[in-house]
């Protein structure tokens, strides 16, 4: 079908008509069926030629019938003015903008008759770095100590910010903290059951104050038989989800009796502590915590715990059903609320802890780019999320079918027709005890690239967001909580894309492994950009030990990810050009004595590149944790199923306890001169 009406429609809608691949040479059109197919997942029938014009027609009247869209974001000091005598601004703080005053930053109403749009005020830029500075990042669910039960907490996240700022540090970088099941394959911190919330696996049980008042949980924690699992579950060299949280819950359920029983409802700072962050929190944590208590009891009657399989009566958080099973459990609910409660005040503890230990930027945090569909965001906000599509990545040379993600996107329009209210949130929650953020992905608010259900990655398309207003935003929670804000850009950029990002000041971000010449040679430092962090790998690549051994390409081999021994024998050959190439450029900056340039120990070359990265220009610099210990294994190998290996499950081999006496982690370290910076 060729018909204008529906490409006038995909237009609107923001499905670009093409884009270059990763080649750079060739431009991938996007075909009328595809268009037909996102704006099918969009609500719009535009499946024959009348239908099409039909749906612009009713698109077209209602943007006349409207005096201004529901949301606008400006840029402070930007010419505004009132668009009729009869309107009226109301500012975020109270009282009435009159014109010739200052309009300040912030959310206001303005009103005209019965309509009403929310004009947000925004700063030119977010944060700027004030100095540049040097951080030790950590996947926290793989981080040993002698205290905790087989996967790192909160109380671990203060340990190494302690640590870290006696080493000269700024900041401390956690993997993404978002709510995961922690069973069977959910388990991946980028494609979470939601991102408003967080993971309580992460919550330190004996930090928990209530263990004072508890005997139940006291006898429960003294018991041979749970001091012999969490020796069993500490030993193990992987993180065992499902058991760890299957203890946990049997104690945290325990301390949340104790706390209905005399905190709750009580006058103790305790309660009252509770009651206003569940006031702050208002309908998300509800309907957050009665997903949680919905799965927990179908689950418990053997019954569909994946929410589209649910009875229709349970497929939305305001239907008389989801009332009614709120009101019949209410402690069931409750209790998923004060876990996340627990855990803020948790992670507030330790942000405070990183204060104290000097960390300038403090806990740096991750928001990955989507949510599981199956999960708590996609139920409670399904206004927002569609069907029948899924967020993914083009063909490449990698991926020559595409990636399919399986992420549900937002819907543009409906996040503007929202006032931005999701995305306000997100970034809050994100932002709350951090120091710094990282947008994983940050493409995604320029473009997605959406594959309808039943296609391949080649028939998918690019859909435009709202990138001036998002990242206007961004800008406006960052400078309301003191944050820097890291975009990840990685892969295949459009042109723009950095302008844009450097002009809201965001930092790009720039992995050594990727810097190279043509010819593969690793660049000079004084070719990375100042607004940059820039990191030796990230948790998606080889560990620099693991670089240095090859053992990512024995991986790559045994997953089949490299098809044949002689493309493996290849791979390694290869290899040897850039392990000669990493040195000569380690030598040349001054990282890496000559003497030591023919054969480093593993220590001296991890402690040589970490003395590269903080001799760039950039801005910030992030120290992986397990390249500071020496691990071989990646924590992730994308695209390959979980029995041929385990991501996000590998612990670290050495406890904080140890890693603190290390000689050398030590060797590892920069010198406290250079990580001053």
């Amino acid at each position: 079908m060729s018909d204008s009406a529906l490409r006038t429609l995909a237009d609107r809608a923001g499905i670009l008509p093409e884009y270059v691949d990763q080649t750079g040479r060739e431009t991938r059109v996007t075909s009328d069926e595809t268009r037909v197919a996102i704006l099918a997942a969009m609500g719009v029938d535009a499946s024959t030629q009348s239908r099409a014009a039909s749906a612009l027609e009713l698109l077209e009247a209602r943007e006349l019938s409207r005096a201004f869209p529901p949301a606008r974001v400006i840029v402070h000091d930007s010419a505004f003015a009132l668009p009729s005598p009869r309107a009226v601004l109301t500012l975020e703080r109270g009282g009435e903008w009159r014109p010739g005053k200052e309009l300040p930053l912030g959310y206001h109403t303005l009103a005209q008759g019965e309509e009403t749009q929310t004009l947000i005020v925004v700063p030119p830029k977010c944060m700027a770095p004030v100095r540049r500075a040097m951080g030790v990042i950590a996947n926290l669910y793989a981080v040993r100590s002698d205290a905790n039960w087989g996967v790192g907490d909160i109380s671990d996240l203060a340990t190494i910010a302690e640590w870290s700022g006696e080493k000269g540090a700024a900041f401390v970088g956690v993997n993404p903290l978002h709510a995961l099941r922690n069973r069977g394959h959910d388990i991946s911190p980028y494609s979470p059951v939601s991102r408003l919330y967080r993971n309580p696996i992460y919550i330190d049980v004996a930090a928990v104050p209530e263990l004072n008042e508890c005997t139940d949980a006291r006898a429960l924690l003294d018991d041979p038989a749970t001091q012999e699992t969490l020796a069993s579950l500490r030993a193990s060299t992987r993180v065992e989800y499902e058991r760890i949280w299957s203890l946990k819950r049997r104690a945290l359920e325990m301390l949340h009796r104790t706390f209905i029983v005399r905190h709750r409802d009580a006058r103790s700072a305790r309660g009252r502590d509770y009651r206003a962050y569940i006031e702050r929190e208002g309908t998300a944590l509800v309907s957050f915590a009665t997903f949680c208590a919905l799965e927990d009891h179908l689950l418990a009657n053997a019954k569909a715990t994946d929410w589209p399989s649910w009875p229709e009566e349970l497929r939305h958080p305001d239907s008389p059903g989801v009332i009614a099973f709120r009101a019949a459990n209410t402690d069931a609910v409750d209790f998923h609320r004060w876990l996340q409660f627990e855990l803020d005040r948790q992670l507030g503890a330790a942000a405070s802890v990183a204060r104290e230990s000097g960390l300038g930027i403090g806990i740096y945090q991750d928001l990955a780019i989507g949510a599981a569909p199956d999960g708590a965001d996609v139920w409670a906000f399904g206004h927002l999320f569609l069907r029948g599509v899924s967020v993914g990545a083009p063909p490449d040379a990698y991926a020559p079918h595409g990636q399919n993600w399986g992420l549900p996107p937002m819907d543009p329009r409906e996040l503007v027709e929202d006032r931005y209210a999701f995305w306000i949130a997100l970034i809050r929650a994100s932002l709350r005890h951090a120091g710094a953020l990282r947008i994983d992905h940050v493409l995604g608010l320029f473009r997605q690239f959406w594959i309808p259900h039943g296609m391949t990655g080649a028939q998918g398309a690019y859909v435009r967001f709202p990138t001036e207003e998002m990242l206007g935003i961004l800008a406006l929670e960052s400078v309301r909580h003191r944050a820097l804000i890291v975009g990840e850009d990685l892969g295949t950029v459009p042109p723009e894309v950095p302008g844009v990002l450097e002009r809201w000041g965001v930092l790009s971000s720039r992995v050594m492994y990727f810097e190279r010449e043509s010819d593969g040679r690793f660049r000079p430092a004084s070719s990375y950009p100042k607004l940059s962090l820039t990191t030796a790998d990230t948790h998606d690549m080889a560990t620099i030990t693991g670089f240095w051994t090859a053992r990512d390409i024995e991986l790559q081999r045994m997953a089949g990810l490299i098809g044949t021994d002689e493309s493996a024998a290849a791979a390694r050959a290869h290899r040897d050009n850039e392990r000669r190439f990493l040195v000569e450029r380690l030598v040349a900056e001054g990282a890496l004595k000559s003497s030591d340039a023919e054969a480093p120990s593993n220590a001296e070359l991890r402690g040589a590149v970490h003395r590269f990265l903080c001799s760039t220009p950039a801005a910030l610099v992030g120290i992986y944790l397990e390249d500071l210990v020496g691990e071989r294994e990646p924590v992730n190998l994308p695209g390959v199923a979980s029995e041929l290996f385990q991501s996000w499950t590998r612990r670290l081999s050495h406890s904080l306890e140890a890693i603190a006496t290390d000689l050398e982690v030590a060797i590892a370290f920069p010198d406290p001169v250079r990580a001053g910076r």
